[in-house]
Parts: structure tokens; sequence; C-alpha cells
């Protein structure tokens, strides 16, 4: 049976605090002893088991990135940065290889425009029972202009956008290179908070894992472009070189 659509229950969504656009909302995150069903802690991070799972058929999970509700990924302290990427992709991979799921979805919103509702950092990995993320995606999704190299790990601006416009790859080839990555990701996401169009306030992080590879999306958030919504048309810029340059030039 081919499973298309995720069922999104509404019942529970109904709950769910609204803090990333009503900041009078009380972040559930900030206290953190009454947060209850914690699977793992390191540090100021913790992963626990989602209040609010809004997707059936699904494991959902919540990654809590530090204990700073105003936190935010291009500004961590490398230290913090390395942590919080080893701790994510450990667990994301020990649920990618229980054997409990058909694939496990690793993500990140930032931003009023990013799909998510809690403004304190975090991320979330979400076990799918029926579901195979990788159905979905090309190896094409991930090409693009090289922004920088080093051995075991890249990072391109891409050239076939899943969505549109512009979208980053930070492929990862070797293992011991995640820190290469974290700082990569770091780069690409205060570029985007900073430089692009010097408005941009959302983005996401999608990690995928397609055979021996790690490779994360990092994708700015505007308005989707309604020709993507209505026609799953994507488009793409025809100044990818001028903006590789200009990254290039701030940061590299």
């Amino acid at each position: 049976m081919s499973y298309t659509h995720l069922h999104f229950d509404t019942s529970i969504g109904r709950k769910k605090p609204e803090s990333i656009i009503n900041r009078d909302t009380v972040c559930p995150f900030c206290n953190r002893d009454e947060l209850s069903d914690i699977l793992d802690q390191r540090g100021s991070i913790m992963l626990l088991r989602n209040k609010y799972p809004v997707l059936r058929d699904t494991l959902q999970t919540v990654l809590v990135e530090s204990d700073d509700c105003n936190g935010e990924l291009s500004l961590y302290p490398k230290e913090h940065l390395y942590a919080l990427l080893s701790f994510g992709v450990e667990k994301w991979q020990e649920m990618e290889q229980s054997g409990e799921f058909r694939s496990v979805m690793y993500f990140k919103n930032h931003g009023p425009y990013s799909g998510g509702s809690i403004h304190h950092p975090h991320m979330q990995i979400v076990g799918l029972y029926q579901h195979d993320y990788r159905q979905h995606v090309k190896a094409s999704d991930f090409e693009g202009i090289v922004i920088d190299r080093q051995s075991g790990v890249e990072c391109n601006l891409s050239t076939l956008p899943r969505a549109g416009f512009f979208e980053y790859n930070v492929i990862l080839s070797d293992p011991g290179r995640l820190t290469q990555m974290a700082d990569y990701l770091q780069i690409l996401t205060h570029w985007i908070l900073n430089h692009v169009n010097r408005r941009c306030k959302s983005y996401n992080l999608f990690f995928y894992q397609i055979e021996e590879k790690i490779i994360v999306k990092v994708v700015p958030r505007f308005v989707t472009s309604p020709l993507y919504v209505g026609y799953s048309l994507p488009q793409v810029a025809s100044n990818l070189e001028e903006v590789v340059a200009e990254i290039q030039k701030h940061y590299f």
C-alpha cells in the first residue's frame, strides 16, 4: 500500500501553544521542572517525547537545543553547536537503526514562516511507521554550485531546488567531519538571517540519510510561491553564481 499523506490530528493541534507568534504564551520548554517523558539529556540539550503528537502513525520527539529561550543556532558557541549536532544525529540514527520505523525525519523550524509553533529553539525527530520520506527525494535535490568543500563534506547552493529559489545543501560523506558540517550549517543560517534580502526571519533545516551520506538542506522561508502550491513547479533564481560569490566573500 502506498501512503501519500500524513494525517494531522486537529483535536490535539488545537491544544498546542503558539509562542512563535504570540510571545505572551508561556513557553513549555523554559520550566524544565515540569517537563515529562524525558528520553535523554546531555547538558542543557534534552530529548523528550512530544506532548502534542499531532501526526498519526508516528513517534514524535522534540530535541530542546538549550535552556536559553532566545538562543539561535547561528549564534551558538562552537562547543555547544558541536554538542548539539552530535547529540541530534546520534538520536536520529538510533531511531533509524531500531528497525521500528519505515523512516525517521529530523528537522528544525525557526521563525514565523517556518511552520513551527514554539519560539524556544528546538528540533524534531519523528519516526514514521508507514511512510518512507526517501520516496519523495531525488539525488538532484542536492546538486548545486559549490560554495566551499573540504575533505568529506561539501556546502553548495541548489541548482534544482525542491521548492524554489534558494536552497543550500551540506553533504557529509565522512562521519568524522561532523563538526565541519556544523560550521557550514551555522554559516548558512547566519547568512539567511542577516543577509538574505535583509528581511528573512525564518528557515528550516531538513536532514536526510541517503545511502552512506548525511545531507542537510537549509531553506530560507518566505510566503510559499503559488506556482509551487498550485502546480508543484519550483522556481530557481537567475543569480545563483552571484549569491555564491557573496557568501564566499562574507565567510570564506
